[in-house]
């Protein structure tokens, strides 16, 4: 079992916007849910617990923070004003606290933790029979919680290591992949601080415009946590080829994810199904292949799942019955020519590259 670093997954919002208790199976959680009446997508069809991330060798990702305030207004992880947004990152700050002191997960936040944890985890298949706790990057995906520059360095001090400064629709500091309009002031603001204080810009859901502009201001490292390519699927939330080639230039990495409406053309979410249009991870393959193919090499793309992040089963390729079968990618990867040194880019050694670039 090869160590994999997925570099999205929306944890807090799953515990405690979707009330899952992740330290059980996904089995058992989908059994609890499916006993309730029926309020929110990807209810009792979800793919992501902590202990099918250690099963898989999930050892180390990127968990975010999220409490949007865009319009129009949708009715999760969007709230009416910077101060509710904001109280709702601290609980799910809170969460993933209290499962440090549990011993589920480990905060990463600096180049000696990173080290530590990567030897905790140097053996996936016996760290996970030990049940070795997993390591998370903190993100925050959507910038609207940060009220002002001054909860960006608390938030900085807490341990947010990452951010990305749109999601979906307008946002108070850039606009969202679905909608048009450059960066606002506040918003080429908030990039320069982000640039002073050190942290990692997740290109991840800027419309193009946001995306030069952020490109323009911003000189440290980069990445696209979860981001596909819009030459196979053509639509504004995938990355053409001419960003994808941005992000290569500036050393960083692209995350494939695995909603597959990202994935394939025509697929329609809430009337399409993944098993009718025979969606595999062999689809997946093609978006990381894509990137590999202009970059010239393996060291640009990775894996960024976002696996529940709104979604489950319903939503994944066909042959994932949980976030354990991101290691299926192993066989399909190695039927392309992809070497064991490719793979290790791939599933793990990209992300921490840039980290250790980050940090060092």
């Amino acid at each position: 079992m090869k160590l994999i670093f997925d570099a999205h997954l929306d944890l807090s919002l799953n515990a405690l916007e979707w009330n899952r208790d992740l330290r059980r199976p996904v089995a058992e959680i989908r059994t609890a849910e499916a006993a309730l009446p029926k309020r929110m997508a990807g209810q009792a069809a979800g793919v992501v617990s902590l202990c099918d991330m250690r099963r898989g060798g999930i050892g180390l990702c990127v968990a975010t923070q999220i409490g949007g305030c865009m319009k129009p207004r949708s009715f999760v992880a969007n709230w009416e004003s910077p101060s509710q947004a904001w109280a709702m990152t601290q609980g799910q700050l809170a969460w993933y606290r209290e499962m440090e002191e549990q011993g589920e997960m480990v905060q990463v936040a600096d180049l000696a933790a990173l080290e530590r944890h990567l030897e905790r985890w140097a053996d996936p298949d016996r760290a996970a029979e030990t049940k070795q706790p997993i390591g998370y990057v903190l993100s925050l995906e959507g910038a609207d919680s940060i009220v002002t520059p001054d909860h960006l360095d608390r938030a900085w001090e807490y341990g947010l290591r990452a951010l990305g400064p749109s999601h979906y629709g307008v946002g108070r500091y850039a606009m969202g992949h679905d909608v048009e309009g450059g960066l606002p002031p506040q918003g080429r603001e908030l990039i320069r601080r982000m640039d002073q204080l050190g942290m990692i810009l997740d290109a991840t859901h800027l419309n193009e415009t946001c995306f030069w502009q952020a490109l323009e201001i911003f000189g440290g490292p980069i990445w696209a946590s979860h981001q596909m390519c819009r030459s196979l699927v053509d639509d504004p939330r995938q990355f053409t080829d001419d960003q994808i080639r941005a992000v290569i230039d500036r050393g960083g990495v692209l995350g494939a994810a695995f909603d597959v409406w990202m994935v394939v053309p025509g697929f329609v979410r809430g009337q399409s199904h993944p098993q009718e249009m025979n969606i595999t991870l062999e689809d997946i393959a093609d978006h990381i292949d894509h990137v590999c193919q202009l970059a010239g090499n393996p060291n640009h793309c990775g894996l960024g799942s976002d696996l529940d992040g709104g979604y489950g089963n319903e939503q994944c390729p066909c042959d994932v019955d949980t976030i354990a079968d991101l290691q299926k990618l192993e066989a399909l990867l190695a039927g392309r020519g992809y070497t064991d040194t490719d793979m290790a880019a791939i599933f793990h050694g990209n992300f921490v590259r840039v980290l250790r670039e980050a940090w060092g």
